[in-house]
């Protein structure tokens, strides 16, 4: 049996299977009003793939996002986790990408220019602990990434190969970061 599913259209069953890999406790899986309700109060829409798994169940437990009954503060919190590193390490890091322009001199004018900039950058939905996937409805197959502030990794080439190498003993296989801006931070 391969150690990942289905690579670029997993299926329920595959669903299914990378769930039961977790070790976590999984609850019934989100409903769609139930997404509505999160992608409306939290600003972000699921990835495809991101979406059927947390469709066929949701595992509950200290690192996962538990998206039916979590602390919104929580929550939030994680969402804004990828960008609130960028913005530390332009604080504190001189961290200033070549496609936002000259830095402005002053660090107050400079974070809110960092600010402007990461507003109009796809929003990361975390999947487990700090790895996320890209939040691009209808999207299928976007790597999962490892983010803590501007050092970002793949962690697996989609989600179904990242659950496979964190939980079950696999190889983590690298893809080319899909992501705008994010994607460009993969080192």
């Amino acid at each position: 049996m391969s150690t990942t599913p289905s690579p670029d259209r997993p299926t329920v069953s595959d669903m299914r299977d990378l769930l039961a890999r977790t070790g976590a406790e999984i609850a019934p899986g989100l409903a769609e009003d139930e997404f509505e309700t999160v992608e409306a109060g939290y600003g972000f829409r699921f990835a495809a793939d991101h979406r059927l798994f947390l469709s066929v169940g949701l595992p509950l437990g200290d690192k996962w996002p538990n998206w039916r009954d979590g602390n919104a503060r929580n929550l939030r919190t994680r969402l804004a986790w990828p960008a609130e590193g960028v913005l530390f390490d332009v604080e504190h890091n001189a961290f200033w990408p070549a496609a936002w322009g000259p830095r402005p001199a002053q660090l107050k004018h400079a974070l809110k220019s960092a600010r402007y900039h990461l507003a109009r950058v796809p929003r990361m939905v975390p999947v487990y602990a700090h790895r996320y996937l890209p939040g691009i409805a209808g999207q299928w197959g976007h790597p999962v990434l490892s983010m803590m502030q501007t050092d970002i990794v793949v962690y697996g080439a989609n989600l179904a190969n990242y659950i496979a190498a964190e939980f079950a003993g696999g190889s983590i296989e690298h893809a080319p970061a899909t992501v705008p801006f994010w994607g460009d931070l993969v080192s």
